[in-house]
């Protein structure tokens, strides 16, 4: 049986605490892109989707509805829904996420508050599903990628995937369906359907935001010629790999699996050289939303 190789870490000096200086910029860069998310949601709701009677998921949605029916400002609405579900997040999800919605939710709120009396720039009901959507997504996506959230259901429907059988996701995806239902008796169907729409452009464009458009991708290749495969998509892509130990579950042989992350546009490149290399070797690709570290730089294609 072949043993692992060994690995020598290299002590260092306790590095220091980073300074106050560095926290209060990483916390002031953390509140402008909030800010500007939460604005982004405002703009989205009040230029485009509430003056054409179109509504988002969640407490959001529902506070259009009743702003609508009981013409009460959209923006104490949203603060006043999502209050109930922010002390729930503050005990059983964390301090730190809590605030941080709250925060985002009272600026969203200030938002559509101040841009209630702008005239929306169209009333084509597809023109603005479209385009509120896009921003919003993107708002949304930026919030969350920053650590909050700007709707209480996702609090509920965290909580709610501790206790049933059913994921975060679906618990979403019932809630929302309930109040798009909603829409459609409140609004008309022809708007229910636009808002759909909208929910749809705004949830792609959420993962467009937290994922970034190079997205990035891990790769997990196995192969017996994993030395040569490892060298040359170091020398041809500028990634540095990982070999890592593992053991074939049905032959008990000792196998090398290598790792790597590459960007969305490396990836064909890769295939090739793995291709070029070994023709039978197991690739498996997955999406990863951020990536931090590493020693080596990207190089052009090659």
């Amino acid at each position: 049986m072949g043993t692992s190789p060994q690995i020598l870490v290299k002590e260092e000096p306790n590095k220091p605490r980073k300074s106050g200086t560095a926290r209060t910029a990483r916390l002031a860069h953390r509140t402008v892109m909030m800010v500007l998310g939460a604005g982004m949601m405002a703009v989205a709701l009040e230029i485009f989707l509430v003056p054409n009677q179109m509504v988002d998921g969640g407490i959001t949605g529902i506070s259009i509805m009743l702003s609508h029916i009981f013409n009460i400002p959209l923006g104490i609405l949203l603060t006043l829904l999502n209050l109930p579900f922010l002390i729930v997040g503050y005990k059983q999800i964390g301090k730190t996420f809590a605030l941080s919605t709250l925060f985002a939710v009272v600026v969203m709120s200030i938002g559509t508050q101040l841009l209630h009396p702008v005239q929306p720039i169209t009333v084509e009901p597809l023109l603005a599903a479209v385009f509120g959507g896009v921003i919003l997504g993107v708002g949304v996506g930026l919030v969350v990628r920053y650590g909050g959230s700007l709707d209480g259901t996702e609090i509920v429907a965290i909580l709610v995937a501790k206790k049933l059988p059913f994921s975060v996701g679906e618990v979403v995806m019932f809630f929302n369906l309930f109040i798009l239902t909603g829409a459609g008796f409140v609004f008309g169907w022809n708007n229910a359907m636009f808002s759909l729409i909208a929910y749809y452009i705004a949830f792609k464009m959420i993962d467009v935001t937290l994922e970034g458009l190079d997205q990035s991708k891990s790769v997990w290749i196995i192969s017996d010629k994993y030395r040569d495969i490892g060298e040359a998509l170091t020398e041809r892509l500028g990634r540095g790999v990982t070999y890592l130990q593992g053991e074939g579950g049905f032959s008990g042989e000792d196998k090398k699996v290598i790792f790597v992350v590459i960007t969305r546009l490396e990836e064909a490149k890769m295939k090739a050289i793995v291709e070029d290399w070994d023709s039978d070797a197991f690739v498996a690709v997955g999406n990863i939303h951020d990536v931090k570290g590493g020693r080596f730089k990207k190089k052009s294609i090659h």
